[in-house]
């Protein structure tokens, strides 16, 4: 086994030979259960075909391209391009998550899942990017031909803030703008003429890495918390259900009270890629899953991602917005405040409350 160069001792989700999760210790599948999986899943007909289109629309790119030159007069807003991409604007800054816009999310394009819906915005169409918060380095997040063509973008490089374990991959392909950190760690976006200073903190997740047959677990997974005076984000990245999101409510308490504007302005949580349990409930939430998670950050809004866009699992392509709305009823929670957007659609936020 590879010497884990990150280890740290102190750190209970660190081993020698990579991480692990705090709360349950992941343990890859065995081939007679991936083999269970898909007979069961051939038997019953899964995943089954939409019975709805998945809803795309026209992006604004009037009100993109003028709000990404705004500087600090921005609007907060994030634009849902597909899967787990998501365009924030906030703070002056434009933030890419995850950006994937390939035809496929496999090593190679010929072969593995296929794009159902296109990218609401297409790599052309973005404004310059600042940033891109990079969740782990499943095929499905970390998309090579995306992340190195974000690196030739007109206007320079963007910053890609990653886990721990990235720094190498990216710099095989000739790309040195890198940040990694830890769980809990911050990294410190640095004013400039159109943006003011903005944390960045990798949160934990419950989840895995894997990029190859022979790399699990070497390089870490987790979520962000993104804090600018006008908006603070959270994006989950993938995560399973844990404790960790009462913890990361916790560690953010005294930056959330009513007196310094409340909690996350928005979360963008995962719902899709859930079905069967058995297989995926240790990796992937289900929607009401991720409901308990918008209650245990106490955010005020959520965006509902990675769902729509590939068929990963059994559950059909339209089925979670569904089972969100069933899970927003039972739990007696607007349906305004945890929404789904169409592919292409912008969500205008209000603008964080000033401290009191």
């Amino acid at each position: 086994m590879k010497k884990n160069p990150h280890f740290n001792p102190a750190k209970k989700h660190h081993r020698p030979g990579g991480f692990q999760n705090n709360y349950i210790s992941f343990r890859g599948k065995r081939w007679h259960e991936l083999l269970r999986w898909k007979w069961g899943a051939w038997r019953a007909g899964h995943p089954r075909l939409p019975t709805e289109p998945i809803a795309i629309v026209a992006p604004d790119l009037a009100f993109i391209q003028a709000n990404a030159q705004a500087g600090l007069a921005m609007q907060p807003a994030a634009t849902w391009i597909g899967h787990i991409t998501v365009l924030v604007q906030m703070g002056g800054l434009n933030i890419l998550t995850d950006p994937v816009f390939s035809d496929r999310c496999s090593p190679v394009q010929w072969s593995g899942p296929r794009r159902h819906t296109p990218p609401g915005l297409s790599l052309a169409q973005l404004p310059r990017i600042d940033v891109v918060l990079l969740s782990h380095n499943h095929y499905d997040h970390m998309d090579e031909a995306s992340l190195v063509a974000l690196s030739r973008q007109s206007g320079g490089c963007p910053l890609f803030i990653t886990p721990l374990g990235h720094q190498h991959w990216f710099a095989r392909r000739g790309i040195h703008r890198v940040i990694e950190l830890d769980w809990w760690d911050t990294h410190v976006l640095e004013a400039t003429t159109k943006s003011a200073r903005i944390p960045v903190t990798l949160t934990p997740a419950q989840h895995w890495s894997a990029r190859t047959a022979t790399d699990a677990l070497r390089s870490l997974w987790g979520g962000f918390a993104v804090r600018s005076a006008d908006c603070h984000l959270f994006f989950a990245g993938d995560t399973a259900y844990s404790k960790d999101f009462v913890d990361i409510r916790q560690h953010f308490a005294r930056e959330h009270t009513p007196e310094q504007g409340g909690g996350f302005d928005l979360a963008l949580l995962p719902i899709g890629a859930y079905e069967p349990r058995w297989f995926m409930k240790d990796q992937h939430v289900n929607p009401a899953e991720s409901v308990q998670i918008f209650k245990d950050l106490g955010c005020k809004r959520a965006m509902a991602v990675h769902w729509g866009t590939f068929t990963l699992t059994d559950e059909p392509l339209d089925e979670p917005p569904r089972e969100l709305a069933r899970a927003l009823r039972e739990q007696k929670i607007n349906g305004q405040d945890f929404q789904v957007l169409a592919i292409g659609q912008t969500w205008h936020l209000p603008k964080r409350p000033t401290p009191v």
